[in-house]
């Protein structure tokens, strides 16, 4: 059965953005998915105002997974800690204009990474970020039955 993604979506596959590490990370979180094996690193440069300069992400999972972590970090880049927070799976998924039923739980994974992030970023520096939860390992914790 082939799937239709988004000219978007390929886009963001094809030329991810931000890929790769970042040795001096303010905050790096990591979750992943154990039914599908998708696991996604997204590492923050926060400066002293808690404005992100610079995100990038490592991503192993499938091709939604990886264009939900590239559109994600471009939406946060340049936003307070507290911007980045309210960036939603949601919101990310309306940005790559929609993906597949079966793989909304990319983007959910691209929202708990940052959050992770955010958490370890927050910790490292005394922080408190409004409205952030602890960070899950594997977003079945969140998902459950959703699917």
């Amino acid at each position: 059965m082939a799937m239709m993604y988004s000219e978007k979506v390929m886009d963001h596959f094809m030329n991810p953005r931000n890929m790769g590490e970042m040795e001096d990370a303010s905050g790096v979180g990591t979750v992943g998915n154990a039914k599908c094996g998708d696991i996604m690193r997204i590492f923050l440069k926060v400066d002293e105002d808690g404005i992100i300069q610079d995100v990038k992400f490592k991503t192993f999972g499938c091709g939604a997974a990886v264009a939900t972590s590239s559109m994600a970090t471009e939406m946060i880049i340049g936003k307070t800690v507290q911007q980045a927070l309210e960036v939603t799976n949601k919101a990310v998924m309306e940005a790559l204009d929609g993906l597949p039923p079966v793989k909304v739980h990319c983007s959910l994974l691209a929202e708990q990474a940052i959050h992770a992030a955010l958490w370890d970023y927050a910790k490292k520096n005394n922080v408190t970020i409004e409205g952030l939860e602890p960070p899950v390992d594997d977003i079945e914790e969140i998902v459950g039955d959703e699917e």
